[in-house]
């Protein structure tokens, strides 16, 4: 899809149900989007995966430098309130890093984490960049991409068929995309502004990253209250083609840490799928005789079974819907009516849900449910 912000036309590919979590993942220099398809495959069962091309890059309108960070940061945020996305986790690759730090730093209540990948705070001398910059300009792509290839992988990297992507990546960027993004990195030093973040951030470098070696990794994460550091084995400055599953490993454990309460867990849930204020009268109404009752379908329903990740919540929601509706119970039928607005699942995949539902259980239990179903919607949206 393409969204018109900054008088840009933005390409964008956005992956995963839409009521989870979204998660904004930002390219590096002189690539696309798709340097991050390994993780948009393996992260979109939880998450809202938005992978925009940066100005420049891809398919997004190229315009003339030089860049700025802080401009191309609040592109991002364009893209975010194009979607109507008001919070997101933030993830970026080495430009891409740098740009999530503006992000954060410009617009700290949009940001639920920051994970910084083979990035720093800044990447000098400017003047290589510079002179970078001018090499493309006046001798096209070719002129440097032997020399950043064996920056962004490792030397038995460089013959695989991903690499070769990589390049191909790098060969069909626009050389002024590619100049006024360097000018920006050139320009950029984010010390002062990122030493004053307070989000929840996971730092990741390659071990045998030259661009923004190990060095520049752990001093972000030292600037960062709270940051935490994963080095990569056996990685250089694209480690997301290079170690993919490493890289979504790491960040599928950080954003979903293991769980060590299920109720608080199970809370986090019911909040999110059914709606803060429909928890808070719930809860408001627990007394003695209902407290152990509540606390054990929080702690088992919510915080055991929807936490995990083999579906999504959209599926989740669909199953569910599907199990009422065949047990004629209604009043669970219509609450999970309304939390299809947080999970993700349409009216239209709720209508074809029901026609499976009146197959395998009957069509008077579907026929109810449909009514039922009807009603709900028209209030939701009156």
């Amino acid at each position: 899809m393409f969204i018109r912000a900054n008088e840009l036309d933005i390409h964008v590919q956005i992956s995963g149900p839409p009521g989870a979590p979204p998660l904004l993942l930002i390219h590096s220099l002189g690539t696309s989007l798709h340097v991050w398809d390994a993780q948009a495959t393996a992260l979109s069962a939880g998450f809202l995966v938005i992978r925009p091309d940066l100005r420049g890059h891809g398919l997004t309108t190229v315009t003339q430098g030089p860049g700025d960070i802080a401009v191309l940061a609040r592109d991002m945020l364009a893209v975010l309130d194009a979607l109507k996305i008001g919070k997101a986790h933030v993830a970026g690759l080495s430009i891409g890093g740098m740009i999530a730090q503006s992000l954060a730093a410009q617009a700290p209540d949009r940001v639920a984490s920051l994970i910084l990948c083979d990035t720093a705070m800044a990447i000098p001398p400017p003047d290589g960049w510079l002179a970078r910059a001018a090499t493309v300009r006046s001798q096209g792509m070719t002129a440097i991409a032997d020399a950043v290839m064996a920056r962004w992988v490792t030397a038995p990297f460089l013959n695989t068929p991903e690499a070769r992507g990589l390049r191909a990546m790098l060969l069909r960027t626009d050389p002024e995309g590619y100049a006024a993004a360097a000018e920006a990195i050139a320009a950029a030093d984010l010390t002062a502004q990122t030493s004053r973040l307070n989000v929840p951030t996971l730092v990741l470098v390659g071990d045998q990253d030259e661009a923004t070696p190990v060095a520049s990794a752990e001093a972000m994460a030292a600037a960062i209250a709270g940051a935490s550091l994963i080095i990569l084995k056996g990685a250089a400055h694209i480690p997301t083609v290079e170690v993919p599953d490493a890289v979504s490993e790491a960040i599928g454990h950080f954003l979903a840490p293991p769980i060590d309460d299920y109720y608080e867990a199970g809370m986090v849930v019911r909040r999110q799928v059914l709606g803060a204020a429909h928890v808070e009268r719930a809860t408001a109404g627990i007394t003695d005789f209902d407290r152990a009752f509540q606390h054990f379908i929080t702690r088992t329903a919510w915080g055991s079974v929807w936490t995990r990740p083999g579906l999504d919540r959209r599926t989740r929601s669909l199953l569910t819907l599907a199990m009422m509706a065949a047990l004629g119970h209604h009043e669970e039928f219509t609450l999970h009516i309304r939390a299809s607005r947080n999970t993700g699942a349409t009216p239209d995949d709720i209508a074809e849900m029901l026609m499976q539902v009146a197959v395998y259980a009957g069509i008077p239990a579907a026929n109810g449910a449909v009514r039922i179903a009807k009603e709900t919607f028209k209030e939701m949206d009156a």
